[in-house]
């Protein structure tokens, strides 16, 4: 497996194990669960593959599928309910990361310009976790706090700068994964959001 291929896999399985937990926690049933879970871990590789003009991952891989019931299925042998907590919020912030990695890399590959790379990059990142809140009947969190957009942004221009630099692929996914992580880590532990407009 290529380094692009293993992160799909991650991101696809972080993100469908957090969807179906933030369903299972608000009620819905076994096939709502999937449902959710299948939305919030390959809708923004999907648009991202669009974009490109290439077919979504998920059509041709067998193993984006099977990420995607392995988190269902681990879902629904825990059966516990439980508000969604630091642990899923720091698989959360992992997936976000390897996302933005992902749909950065991928850009490149496809030779597109450096501002498209970094667009499609938190395009990636954020689309799932937007409409699983919205399928979820949720205060979407990208639209209010946690800079989740902006932390996949700093990490996708942390890509981009180190390309430009000539660095490896490999050391630019790690550089720019970390800087996804602490901005997200650091915007939550002292609550740093964007600036709102006053009620």
């Amino acid at each position: 497996m290529t380094l692009l291929h293993i992160l799909d896999l991650l991101s696809t399985f972080v993100f469908a194990l957090v969807g179906a937990r933030v369903a299972a926690d608000k009620g819905l049933d076994y096939g709502g669960i999937a449902f959710i879970a299948g939305i919030a871990s390959v809708s923004g590789g999907t648009l991202r593959n669009i974009f490109l003009g290439l077919r979504p991952i998920w059509i041709i891989d067998p193993w984006i599928i099977t990420s995607i019931i392995a988190a269902v299925v681990i879902t629904l042998v825990f059966r516990r309910v439980t508000h969604v907590g630091k642990t899923l919020l720091i698989m959360d912030t992992f997936g976000l990361a390897v996302a933005t990695m992902s749909g950065t890399q991928l850009s490149f590959e496809m030779d597109v310009t450096w501002f498209a790379a970094i667009l499609l990059g938190v395009i990636t990142a954020v689309t799932g976790g937007l409409l699983r809140d919205v399928l979820c009947q949720l205060e979407p969190v990208l639209l209010h706090r946690e800079t989740i957009g902006t932390s996949a942004m700093m990490g996708a221009i942390t890509f981009v700068a180190l390309h430009q630099f000539s660095f490896g692929d490999n050391i630019c996914a790690i550089v720019g994964g970390s800087v996804v992580i602490l901005t997200r880590v650091v915007s939550i532990h002292f609550d740093l959001h964007l600036p709102k407009f006053s009620k």
